[in-house]
Formats: structure tokens, sequence, C-alpha cells
């Protein structure tokens, strides 16, 4: 199947976060017929990883099969691939197994493909996969860098700010105490915190992404909460005790999730960059030295006009290629398998 049909037959599998199921059974049938040895790995009730492995690995490319929601329909024109996942990561996918077929074509069976649930959202499927690695000596994950290898991802760190009230009669609101009115107040000092940055990594940002609170407009509201992300160059224990400060007891404060600041790998002769987005890069610590490179901007990621150009799309096959083949060799004479 040629690279563009593949991309708009996954975008085609709408695969939201918890819902990669379609997709996973299309990618094992499909590898399966490569004469690849495909395993579906459960992840969670009902979602699978899929591991495909043409020898023993000693590279494997990776990337997510989730897509963030809603979905969209795919689209092409000369271009340009468009729909949910063109970039992120269903072109990659296509991409990788490509590169994965031109090297094999060459003889080389050291290569494996491994493709993820989850990493939109808590990284289940790579914090899994890292439970059974396959004694790969390198692994490259795809996320839309427009080919350049990533120097380094910023951390990631999701906070839920709740404030707690007391409800009463919204005319007489001295009667309560609103939780909404302490939660504008917190999230006012927090929008004012003096974040770090770096360099090279950039400036560390703050999100506030999600605010709930209150029942009826004639009830002052005894509860109230918001969701933040920051994305930082610093360590994230120092953030979260710049974020407490601020905080100050005024609101409990929960961490569902956090990814650390990664530093990744880069070789002579391949573009490099610098990328604000996390990835699973750091719970696949048992998979070889990592590499992130992958076709596509992040720019158009998690938008309403997602898209892949086709010209990107070719390019990343050839990056996957020089890449994967530049490692191997580099792998001493003893090593090899």
């Amino acid at each position: 199947m040629h690279i563009f049909e593949l991309t708009r037959r996954l975008i085609e599998i709408e695969s939201i976060t918890e819902n990669e199921k379609d997709v996973a059974f299309f990618l094992r049938d499909y590898l399966s017929k490569l004469n690849y040895r495909v395993e579906l790995q459960e992840a969670a009730p009902g979602r699978f990883n899929v591991v495909a492995l043409a020898g023993r690995p000693d590279l494997v490319f990776t990337t997510h099969l989730d897509t963030v929601p809603p979905y969209l329909p795919f689209r092409e024109d000369d271009d340009a691939i468009y729909g949910r996942g063109a970039c992120d990561a269903k072109g990659i996918i296509a991409a990788q197994i490509e590169a994965a077929e031109e090297l094999r074509r060459g003889g080389e069976n050291r290569i494996g493909l491994l493709f993820l649930v989850g990493e939109e959202r808590n990284s289940a499927g790579a914090l899994c996969a890292n439970r059974n690695p396959p004694g790969s000596r390198f692994y490259v994950d795809g996320e839309p860098t427009e080919n350049k290898l990533a120097i380094g991802s910023k951390g990631s760190l999701r906070a839920e700010i709740i404030a707690r009230g007391r409800a009463a009669h919204s005319a007489y609101p001295h009667m309560g105490e609103s939780a909404v009115l302490k939660l504008l107040d917190v999230l006012a000092d927090i929008r004012a915190m003096d974040l770090p940055s770096d360099p090279v990594m950039g400036q560390t940002t703050c999100n506030i992404a999600i605010l709930e609170g209150g029942t009826k407009p004639n009830i002052v509201p005894d509860y109230a909460r918001a969701e933040i992300m920051f994305r930082s160059v610093a360590p994230l224990a120092d953030l979260k005790r710049n974020l407490e400060t601020r905080v100050a007891g005024r609101a409990e404060v929960r961490y569902p999730f956090e990814v650390p600041l990664t530093l990744m790998n880069i070789l002579d002769g391949f573009e490099s960059t610098v990328v604000s987005f996390a990835s699973d890069v750091p719970f696949l610590t048992g998979w070889g030295k990592p590499f992130l490179v992958g076709p596509g901007s992040i720019l158009d990621a998690h938008t309403d006009h997602e898209r892949i150009t086709k010209r990107q799309l070719l390019e990343g096959v050839e990056v996957y290629v020089r890449l994967a083949r530049r490692l191997l060799d580099s792998l001493p004479e003893q090593q090899v398998r």
C-alpha cells in the first residue's frame, strides 16, 4: 500500500484516546501480511499496543495510535493530507512502516515497530511496553518535528486547583463563601508567577485550560475547579513548590500527570530543533537510546485544520531510513546479532 493510501486508511479509523482498538486491529492484520511477527499488547482493558518485529530488533520505530478529539474526516489535495491524526501521528505511522520496509528490502531485519495507546493523555501504552522491552539498542519516536531531530522537550505538568466554599442564597452572599471567587484570586496569582526560562529550551509556559464551578446563578458556589498545563524548562519539583507557595492553603493542588524535561540525542548531518511538547520518550527507558523526529508540524496538530504535506511524508521516510542505517552501522561488530 502506498504511503499516502496507508495514511488515508489510518485517518479513516477514528482512534480518539481510549478508542484505539480498531486501528490496532487494522495494523495487526496489515503488518502480519508483511511478514512481521505481530503481538497485540493489552495496556488497559480493550486497548492494545501493536508490537511488530522483523527479527531481533536493535532499532525500533515507535509512535502513538491515539488522537485528540474531535474526529476530523480525511480529505486531501495535491499538496497535503488532512484529518485527525494526519501529522499526530498517523502519517508518521505510515512513514515509519515505509521506512522499515525499505530497510528490509535492503536486507536489514534488525528492525521493530511499536505503536502505542494513550500518548495524548497519560502514556498508558508506553508504561505498559516498558515492562517488556525486546533488548533494542535504539528507538526512534515519531512526533511532528518537521523532520528535525529534537534536542530536547520541555517537561509537562498537569495541575488541578480545587477551591471550596460555603453555599448560600445569592440574595444573601455574605452568608456564604464563593469558591469561584477564591479560585479566581488563586488563578490571578498563578498567572503572575515568575516562570523560568532556558537559553536553549526557551520559556516555561502556563495554560489555564479548564474552569468549572457553581450549579445555579442564584446559589453562591461552594465548589470550583481549574485544570492547568505547564510546559517547563526547569525541574518539576521546583515548579510545584512555586505553585504551592502561590496557592498558600487557599485551595487544593493535585497533579494527575507529569512528564519530566527530557534531553534527546542528535547526530551530525541531521537538522535539529527544540520542541515544547511532551512525548512517550521518558517512559520507554528500557527500549534503548532515544531519538525524536517525524514529518509534519506541531503547529498543525490538535487543530481543526490538521494536515501533513505529502512532501514532508516522503522526506520523513528518507530521514528515518538514513537515521536507522547510521545507528545500526554504529554498533560494534561483536554486538551485531
